[in-house]
């Protein structure tokens, strides 16, 4: 009989989740290793995918039609928090394949169901890290008027503007770059999460900027393709997003959901 893992109680663990070093090459592996699973779950990643693809569509339809400030109000009140649950169903099938598990449509729903209230936290945390955004860019506009004619007046205002915008851009990948798959493995809440994820990538610069990069390259590939790539990268990105927090995080003093 195996005995089970020890798991302290909550006020004997530490605060942040300890992490792994990790080597330059690591973001590498991580999309070999989501590759992987996408080929050992075809269907079920490509029915995710879909919904990803038509979310998207129906998001980026709608602020065309209705102008720029329902384009931010769409994503907010849409995207924003329809995607963590979308992504930790796709975590979910990473994590039975490497239970030696068969993934089911139905599990996902239901470890979905189960977070849905630390998804809601994350994805609320991203509504201010948006909106403090979207008003620092309005204020920028405000104290560096534009002339489109005065071509270094332009390049200061982009400067700055690029300057803001990294910052927040940086925040908002540190804060979810391995903390939503943490939620959906283990019994944490988000702010631990969260942390603990901003503590991996402080400690990891060097992959986790190269891992930004991919994450913005596939990205960007999948929009270009009238979405349709989308239906691929996504779930292909979920799936390696889950091995990088298996890889970097090391959540032993936290209990595994079952």
């Amino acid at each position: 009989m195996v005995d089970e893992p020890h798991i302290p109680p909550p006020d004997e663990r530490p605060f942040v989740v300890p992490c792994a070093q990790l080597s330059l090459d690591a973001p590498w592996r991580w999309l070999r290793l989501g590759w992987r699973d996408f080929a050992r779950a075809p269907r079920l990643s490509l029915i995710f995918g879909v919904v990803i693809m038509l979310v998207s569509m129906a998001v980026s339809a709608m602020a065309w039609s209705l102008g720029r400030f329902a384009l931010l109000a769409a994503l907010l009140s849409g995207f924003v928090f329809v995607a963590p649950l979308i992504a930790v169903g796709l975590y979910c099938v990473s994590r039975e394949l490497s239970a030696g598990r068969t993934p089911s449509l139905r599990q996902s729903f239901v470890l979905a169901r189960r977070v849905v209230g630390q998804a809601g936290v994350f994805a609320l945390a991203q509504l201010v890290i948006l909106l403090v955004w979207s008003r620092a860019g309005m204020m920028l506009s405000a104290f560096f008027p534009v002339n489109v004619n005065d071509t270094a007046m332009l390049v200061e205002y982009l400067a700055y503007g690029s300057a803001i915008g990294s910052v927040f851009a940086a925040l908002t990948f540190a804060t979810m770059a391995v903390s939503l798959p943490m939620i959906a493995d283990r019994d944490v809440d988000m702010v631990t999460a969260c942390i603990s994820s901003i503590n991996a990538v402080l400690r990891n610069r060097s992959a986790m900027l190269l891992w930004a990069f991919i994450i913005a390259v596939l990205t960007a590939a999948g929009f270009a393709t009238a979405f349709v790539g989308l239906v691929v990268v996504m779930p292909w990105l979920a799936y390696a997003t889950w091995h990088a927090y298996r890889e970097t995080l090391q959540p032993g003093d936290w209990p595994m959901l079952e």
